[in-house]
């Protein structure tokens, strides 16, 4: 009987693990989401985004550059929401609200939120140089949204606390449970807010610069650009004691430049493809 018991709970967990899986866009990579809704996820993530952007100085609408960080992101926005309407995956975007914010902060970063909440710093400005470097780093960004590797992290994060009950998870989101809330701060938790961050991982890095650039080629942006970009952020990384954020998990430079040169010839048929229309 104890045996039977223990097979029944094994089958249902793997049946389970099954259901709580997904496959990411174009990457078609399986990953692990299920111990939180996209809805649930898009709840706590503009919480978290209210509160940063409470305590944040946005650049005026306006500002030169403020106007050059929403005109890439609607592009890029545009693009993505195409492909995904056009190959079944609408899912993906719902409940999006897409913003593009560029706020004063002299870090190296930027960022997109579960949900479409986009925010650069002006620190990292000077090293995208121009609109196309802003375009690698909108579709890097944003690609960790759509691959959902938030999403990822807090089903990761939740079942690695031994919270693997659905109904718990929902009610502990809906009543700002602390636990399930705390997790979740972990996961999104922007700027200097929060003492530990968990960071995306290297596989998630790396997938979100693959993504990056056939997004980016997707909106019309030459995704020969990227190499530049990441050439000059490593550089930037070895003047500095503390590397910047967005190369806190990445591979070493020279894996992820040879990475993205191999990953050129797929992104460029969709810039060509852009260019043809």
């Amino acid at each position: 009987m104890k045996t039977f018991f223990k097979s029944s709970i094994a089958a249902i967990a793997f049946v389970m693990l099954i259901w709580a899986c997904q496959r990411v866009p174009l990457t078609g990579r399986k990953q692990f989401v299920g111990l939180v809704s996209n809805e649930q996820m898009i709840q706590m993530s503009f919480a978290e985004y209210k509160g940063f952007m409470d305590t944040s100085k946005v650049v005026s609408s306006n500002a030169k550059d403020a106007e050059m960080i929403a005109r890439v992101g609607g592009k890029i926005k545009t693009a993505v929401e195409n492909y995904l309407i056009q190959n079944n995956y609408s899912q993906v975007i719902d409940g999006y609200q897409w913003e593009f914010k560029l706020v004063q902060n002299k870090e190296l970063n930027a960022w997109c939120m579960p949900g479409g909440k986009v925010c650069f710093y002006t620190g990292i400005l000077p090293i995208c140089k121009d609109e196309a470097g802003v375009a690698v780093v909108m579709g890097h960004e944003i690609a960790h949204a759509i691959a959902s590797h938030g999403r990822e992290r807090m089903s990761q994060a939740l079942a690695a606390q031994g919270i693997t009950q659905l109904g718990a998870i929902g009610a502990g989101v809906a009543t700002g449970n602390q636990e399930v809330m705390e997790i979740a701060g972990q996961v999104l938790g922007v700027g200097s807010q929060l003492g530990f961050v968990l960071p995306n991982s290297r596989n998630q890095e790396s997938e979100a610069d693959k993504l990056g650039l056939i997004f980016m080629s997707m909106a019309g942006y030459n995704p020969q650009n990227a190499v530049d970009f990441w050439q000059r952020m490593a550089e930037a990384g070895a003047k500095s004691q503390k590397p910047p954020k967005l190369l806190s998990t990445h591979p070493a430079d020279e894996t992820r430049i040879a990475d993205l040169k191999s990953q050129l010839p797929q992104a460029m048929k969709y810039y060509q493809a852009y260019r043809g229309k």
